[in-house]
């Protein structure tokens, strides 16, 4: 470990590999709402904040564990729920009256294809809009789980296509 009068102990979060605190700080000054997209092995986690002199105020928010109410019984962590998600989140935003943001994916890897994308697509399917390149979105048959079905045969194309009518039909 370094020591000695020059050297820095970085912030606790940047420590804990938690905050990018220079990306973090560009999306602040922006001073636009920021959409938040988390994802861990098990869940997707989607949230409206809005940044305050007094901290953050989340105005919205949906996780992939609630898509069981709309019929959607797969796993909670793939492309498919994260798609859902987004379109339950991007809704919900829309019902509240919000309709613009910027995308916070945080320390997560910016890869084309990837589950962080997957929920931008279902976030902007839903008519929320976010500055973003198309060719960053999974194939619609990754979204829509058929290549998962063709590995381990089950029914997730069919889980998909009731959980998005049953969600459109509820906001719509």
């Amino acid at each position: 470990m370094a020591t000695g009068p020059r050297y820095r102990v970085p912030m606790r979060r940047r420590r804990e590999g938690r905050t990018n605190y220079y990306s973090r700080l560009a999306l602040l000054l922006s001073k636009e709402n920021r959409i938040v997209v988390r994802k861990s092995t098990r869940n997707i986690q989607i949230q409206l904040i809005a940044p305050t002199p007094v901290g953050d105020v989340t105005f919205s928010s949906a996780i992939s564990t609630e898509l069981g109410k709309y019929g959607y019984n797969g796993p909670t962590g793939n492309t498919t729920a994260a798609y859902l998600t987004g379109l339950l989140f991007g809704l919900r935003s829309i019902q509240k009256g919000y309709e613009y943001g910027i995308l916070d994916i945080g320390l997560h890897a910016s890869t084309p294809g990837s589950r962080v994308y997957a929920a931008l697509k279902g976030i902007v399917d839903s008519g929320v809009e976010i500055p973003h390149d198309e060719s960053v979105f999974p194939s619609d048959e990754r979204i829509r789980g058929e290549i998962a079905a063709e590995y381990n045969g089950s029914d997730l194309p069919a889980q998909f296509d009731a959980a998005v009518e049953k969600i459109n039909a509820e906001f719509r």
